[in-house]
């Protein structure tokens, strides 16, 4: 039987279960099943294309920023206003037939904003090039999911797509250590008291992909998916912000219809009119947590008209990255001006975080 045929019958076994908490290891261990057995698949497919069939588009800037939507919702447009690019534009389903780039100068920072085509219902499972299109998503940094004001309530599709395809919209890391030892089977620790998972099910899990030896260290309540997750090592986690477009087509009125009938936060904006584009652009730079850092060359003057731009959270070693791939390997140490020490100059290691406006010297 091949791995086709295993995925058909898995899924036809978790249909007949009927939810409930006494199949929820079961059901638990047949995810893991197929999910192990999706990545081989996965796998399979990527050594016959010749190592993957995804678009590929060369990360700029300093964060990247996907459009995601249905055909013709107007991300073409949005692109152009928020970077001046030219992506064709039309009134008519999948105008854009390729991934196209543009560039948002904003607050100091240069924002590359990707409009790859529209997807459509099923594209994780390959309509329409849909896993070309969508495995672009995977090196975001945000995604902006653009609806329509005429059809708000299609946004739970977009999103399942991408998490079709290992992305997890909105969601953070489980906070759950899984290391494998070679000896003395499996040992769990429960540092908060489990209630959506059970020890035997961890276990069962850990067998499934053939761990039969690892310390497990759950720091929050998390679920089997979640765990599932944590076990696959490839899941990409990404904010998303939601744009409700044509606003200029509707009164207010339908607007706050449709604020109070979906579940979801969105701003309302028309592309076309540059209506809440200042916002949107805002909302970019908050949501990529952005940080300015002035580098200071030795025995000069920081430089503080050209700053280096990082995500908030990195690492001198990040930032070392940044500056040149090979400065960590001749770095004897960094001193650090600003928010992130105790006192200025402070001598720093790789792994010290440094926060906004702070001053960097390296010493090769």
């Amino acid at each position: 039987m091949g791995i086709p045929e295993k995925i058909k019958q898995i899924e036809e076994e978790m249909r007949r279960t009927q939810i409930n908490k006494a199949t929820e290891r079961h059901l638990g261990v047949l995810k893991a099943r197929m999910a192990r057995l999706r990545d081989e698949l996965e796998e399979q497919a990527a050594r016959k294309s010749g190592g993957g069939d995804g678009y590929s588009v060369k990360k700029g800037g300093d964060a990247t920023v996907v459009l995601l939507g249905f055909p013709s919702v107007g991300k073409s447009t949005l692109l152009n206003h928020l970077t001046n690019s030219n992506s064709k534009v039309g009134a008519y389903d999948f105008t854009t037939l390729t991934v196209v780039p543009g560039m948002l100068d904003y607050n100091g920072a240069r924002i590359q904003i990707l409009d790859i085509p529209g997807i459509i219902k099923g594209a994780s499972r390959g309509r329409g090039l849909g896993k070309r299109i969508l495995s672009t998503t995977r090196s975001a940094d945000l995604i902006i999911v653009v609806l329509e004001v005429f059809n708000p309530n299609i946004r739970e599709v977009l999103l399942d797509e991408i998490r079709a395809i290992g992305l997890r919209p909105d969601e953070r890391v489980p906070d759950v250590v899984i290391r494998k030892r070679g000896s003395g089977g499996i040992s769990i620790t429960d540092m908060v008291g489990m209630t959506k998972m059970h020890p035997d099910g961890i276990k069962d899990i850990l067998r499934e992909y053939k761990h039969h030896n690892a310390r497990v260290i759950v720091r929050e309540d998390v679920t089997y998916d979640q765990f599932i997750d944590v076990m696959m090592k490839n899941r990409v986690y990404v904010p998303t912000l939601t744009v409700l477009n044509k606003i200029d087509m509707v009164d207010g009125r339908r607007i706050s219809e449709v604020g109070e009938a979906c579940g979801f936060d969105f701003l309302p904006i028309s592309a076309d009119n540059d209506v809440n584009l200042d916002r949107l652009k805002e909302l970019i730079f908050e949501e990529l947590d952005l940080i300015k850092l002035y580098m200071k060359p030795r025995g000069e003057e920081p430089d503080f008209d050209e700053p280096l731009i990082i995500r908030n959270g990195s690492t001198i070693e990040d930032v070392s990255d940044r500056v040149h791939r090979k400065l960590k390997d001749e770095l004897r140490y960094t001193r650090v001006w600003g928010k992130s020490v105790k006192h200025g100059g402070q001598k720093v290691g790789l792994t010290h975080c440094p926060m906004d406006e702070d001053i960097i010297t390296f010493f090769t």
